[in-house]
C-alpha cells in the first residue's frame, strides 16, 4: 500500500529545529514510564526513540510502512542501547493486525492529515487501546505552508491538507466513542489533541 498523502520522513537537521526536545514534547503529550505507546508511522525514530526512553521497561512498538526506515531507526536503538523499542513493518490502516496486544498510548505525529478514511483509522486506532487509554494526535497547524518556515524554507503539508484543531478534534470524535481531554499548543507550527478511550 501506498504511505499517506503528503508525509515522508523529515530531515533530521530541521526536523530537530522544530523540535529540538522531543523527550520533553513527549512528557507534555503524556508519555509516561511504564506506559506502552505505538507510535504510527514512525519513520526512523525521532518520536519513538526517545519515547522509549521514558515508557521503560514498557515497550513502544514502531510501526511504518518503509523498511529501510525502520533499519535506520534499528541501527540507532542499537546503537544507544534502547532495548524496548520493537518495529513493525506493517500499514497503519491495518494496525490492530499488527500489535501483540493492546497499549496505553496510540500517537501519530505529523501525518493525521495524510490519512484519507479518517474514520477507519481512528477505529483502528481505539481498538489498539487498553481502556483509559490516550490517542495522540501531533498535526500541523491550519497556517499556510509558505508561513511554516524552517531552515528557510516552507515545510509541511501542503496548505490545503491542514486541519484546524477544531476539524482534527470532530474527524476523531466522529469515528469513536472518545472523550476529548486535552489541546495542547505546540510552536512555533503545531498542536496536540488528546482523547481518551
Amino acid at each position: 500500500m501506498d504511505r499517506f498523502r503528503n508525509t515522508r520522513q523529515p530531515d533530521w537537521g530541521w526536523w530537530g529545529q522544530l523540535w529540538p526536545t522531543p523527550g520533553a514534547t513527549l512528557q507534555r503529550l503524556g508519555v509516561s514510564f511504564d506506559a506502552s505507546l505505538v507510535a504510527i508511522g514512525c519513520g526512523n525514530g525521532y518520536f519513538a526513540l526517545p519515547a522509549a526512553r521514558i515508557t521503560d521497561p514498557a515497550p513502544v512498538y514502531a510501526l511504518d510502512l518503509d523498511e529501510a526506515l525502520l533499519d535506520e531507526l534499528t541501527n540507532i536503538a542499537e546503537r544507544e542501547a534502547i532495548h524496548n523499542v520493537v518495529p513493525i513493518h506493517g500499514d497503519a490502516r491495518d494496525l490492530s493486525a499488527h500489535l501483540p496486544t493492546a497499549v496505553d498510548t496510540a500517537l501519530i505525529a505529523n501525518t493525521f492529515h495524510g490519512v484519507e478514511d479518517v474514520a477507519e483509522f481512528v477505529r483502528e486506532a481505539f481498538a489498539v487501546l487498553e481502556p483509559n487509554g490516550d490517542f495522540v494526535v501531533v498535526n500541523w497547524a491550519a497556517r499556510p505552508r509558505e508561513t511554516t518556515i524552517v531552515a528557510g524554507e516552507p515545510r509541511g503539508p501542503p496548505t490545503e491538507r491542514r486541519m484546524s484543531p477544531e476539524a482534527t478534534e470532530t474527524a476523531v470524535l466522529d469515528a469513536a466513542d472518545w472523550s476529548m481531554s486535552r489541546r495542547i499548543a505546540l510552536p512555533p507550527y503545531h498542536y496536540a489533541l488528546v482523547f481518551e478511550r
